[in-house]
């Protein structure tokens, strides 16, 4: 700033000062004594009571009993569930809520795991989830990659037409979706009864598309100009660069992907009508329809939940970081 007002004229010296001056005027005027960092920060407390003893204890009682509240909405579920899956039928439906203090019956997981065939059904998950992350990375990251990156001439329109398609209900393109999986162009073949038919359409994610070309996008430049002057090629950009910059996003693409693949219902059960490759999310409905026990079903709906949260636990770090880095590269 000083070398600005000795390069520059008297008179633009002179209207600078004045500029600051009238700037910091009105600062003082608008925030008081406190700074412009302090008024922002002010909520429905000001600072001079949280300085107060009593309004401290209250909030801290506040605060406990929120957090209090949130752990139990968010575990509550999973522990009633694992108790109920160790307890007799009679029980469950007798106190429902007393079953913390009835007999445990380990047997029940047994009888869901082979007598009910959910380790059939879930092996058949763990199929469905790898097979449709695969395809989604392999196809998102390609499309987002020549969008972003390789920029054709018609990236535009294709960018469009993908977004335009995250307006529309995916009820919609049920039905022309099921007649191409039933008679594949081209190829004059059925995919009925195969986890193809579940992997290919997992594959064309209009949302994972436009997540990964937003955090393409934000990757510098330079890197890419300075590998294209060394001679790389697209897919060595792709693999060298653009992935190993792209860690985060693309681990929360995939268990996104995962857990969709995971969760779906209506879907593999139009194209998977056969019940030895059906998944979890098919055969629980079919268990409550049968002559299944209550404690038997509790016991594959705990089965079927405890997979998915102890993936989360081991990958929470990386899902994390990679939704706060989902906007952009740090620098």
């Amino acid at each position: 700033m000083s070398y600005l007002h000795d390069a520059a004229p008297a008179s633009d010296t002179a209207t600078l000062v004045i500029a600051e001056e009238t700037q910091a005027r009105r600062g003082r005027r608008r925030f008081g004594r406190r700074g412009p960092a302090e008024a922002k920060e002010r909520g429905v407390i000001s600072f001079a009571d949280r300085k107060r003893r009593t309004v401290r204890i209250w909030l801290r009682i506040i605060q406990s009993l929120a957090l209090a509240g949130l752990i139990f909405a968010g575990l509550g579920p999973l522990i009633w569930s694992a108790k109920a899956s160790i307890t007799s039928t009679q029980d469950i439906i007798t106190d429902p809520m007393g079953i913390f203090f009835a007999p445990n019956e380990w047997g029940n997981l047994i009888l869901a795991w082979n007598g009910a065939e959910i380790g059939q059904s879930l092996r058949n998950t763990v199929f469905v989830a790898v097979g449709a992350t695969i395809s989604t990375l392999v196809i998102s990251i390609l499309a987002a990659f020549i969008l972003s990156v390789l920029k054709p001439k018609w990236a535009p329109v294709l960018s469009g037409a993908i977004l335009a398609t995250l307006f529309l209900p995916g009820v919609i393109s049920l039905v022309p979706l099921y007649l191409t999986v039933l008679d594949l162009p081209v190829f004059g073949v059925s995919l009925l009864n195969t986890f193809w038919a579940v992997w290919l359409p997992a594959g064309a994610s209009a949302f994972n598309v436009v997540v990964l070309k937003r955090f393409f996008d934000s990757i510098p430049r330079e890197i890419l100009e300075a590998a294209k002057i060394d001679g790389a090629g697209p897919f060595r950009i792709l693999w060298t660069i653009v992935l190993p910059l792209s860690r985060p996003i693309v681990g929360v693409v995939s268990l996104l992907a995962a857990i969709a693949a995971w969760k779906d219902f209506l879907w593999p059960m139009l194209v998977l009508p056969d019940p030895l490759l059906q998944p979890v999310s098919v055969v629980l409905p079919a268990l409550a329809k049968g002559p299944t026990p209550l404690a038997v079903q509790m016991a594959a709906v705990f089965l079927t939940l405890l997979i998915p949260v102890v993936l989360f636990l081991i990958f929470q770090k990386q899902f994390l970081r990679g939704v706060g880095t989902a906007g952009g590269i740090k620098g």
